[in-house]
């Protein structure tokens, strides 16, 4: 039986890799049709969780630990560097679901990954750079739609929900 595929309109920012700053991390950047097939493949698993709507639409950007500070201060009040931020529209008041066109894709919002960051977690966790970034992002992809870790059980269950995503698109840690 073969998954009905979800509209989604995914863009990627591989702001990371068009910069020129000394010392970057050296790999092979992550292709935008890999990306867009790891988020269809989760965006499939997770479509219980998902509000109704004909499509999806949502950004991630590849940044490097100097930009990620820089947001992460402004929104969080945090100025360090951080592995992943994420803005979810549906946290927003406005617009409300309701009030949105049924004939758009419902906007789901933005992943912010410090490839840095990711990098320097990689080697600590001994497993590749693609492996934490896709760990990052389905981490992103989860806070968008809703889930949360304020305690040790909700992390835990974030945890692993997040290697089932992992699992399902080939990847383990």
């Amino acid at each position: 039986m073969q998954c009905q595929t979800i509209p989604l309109d995914l863009s990627v920012q591989n702001a990371y890799w068009e910069s020129d700053v000394p010392g970057r991390v050296q790999f092979e950047a992550i292709a935008e049709e890999t990306w867009d097939q790891w988020f269809q493949t989760w965006l499939q698993q997770l479509e219980s969780e998902l509000p109704a709507a004909i499509g999806y639409e949502l950004s991630i950007r590849l940044s490097d630990d100097g930009e990620i500070q820089q947001l992460n201060a402004q929104y969080r009040h945090q100025d360090k560097p951080t592995d992943v931020l994420s803005f979810a529209a549906l946290e927003v008041e406005y617009p409300q679901i309701e009030s949105i066109p049924a004939e758009i894709p419902l906007y789901l919002g933005d992943i912010i990954i410090s490839v840095d960051t990711a990098a320097r977690q990689a080697q600590q966790q001994e497993h590749s750079v693609t492996v934490e970034l896709a760990w990052l992002a389905a981490h992103g992809l989860l806070h968008l739609l809703g889930w949360d870790h304020p305690d040790e059980e909700s992390l835990t269950r974030m945890l692993g929900q997040q290697e089932t995503l992992l699992a399902a698109v080939g990847l383990a840690l």
